[in-house]
């Protein structure tokens, strides 16, 4: 039985939905498994749990936001 778990920043309901539909497809379609045989989770991570270059993630976005407007 595949599983598929995604570890992200906070998500939609319906970006949730999405994913997991999408994830499912795409795998199947590759890995030749039923859809019904996948297992997929999403697990939310705060923003200020996890970081990228000695930065968390919101400090990151904020940098980001700043530079583009």
């Amino acid at each position: 039985m595949p599983y598929i778990t995604v570890e992200s920043g906070a998500l939609s309901d319906e970006q949730k939905e999405e994913l997991i539909k999408r994830l499912t497809e795409v795998s199947s379609e590759i890995m030749r498994v039923p859809q019904e045989f996948f297992v997929t989770t999403i697990k939310e991570v705060s923003d200020k749990n996890f970081g990228i270059g000695g930065k968390t993630i919101d400090k990151v976005k904020e940098e980001y936001v700043k530079k583009h407007q």
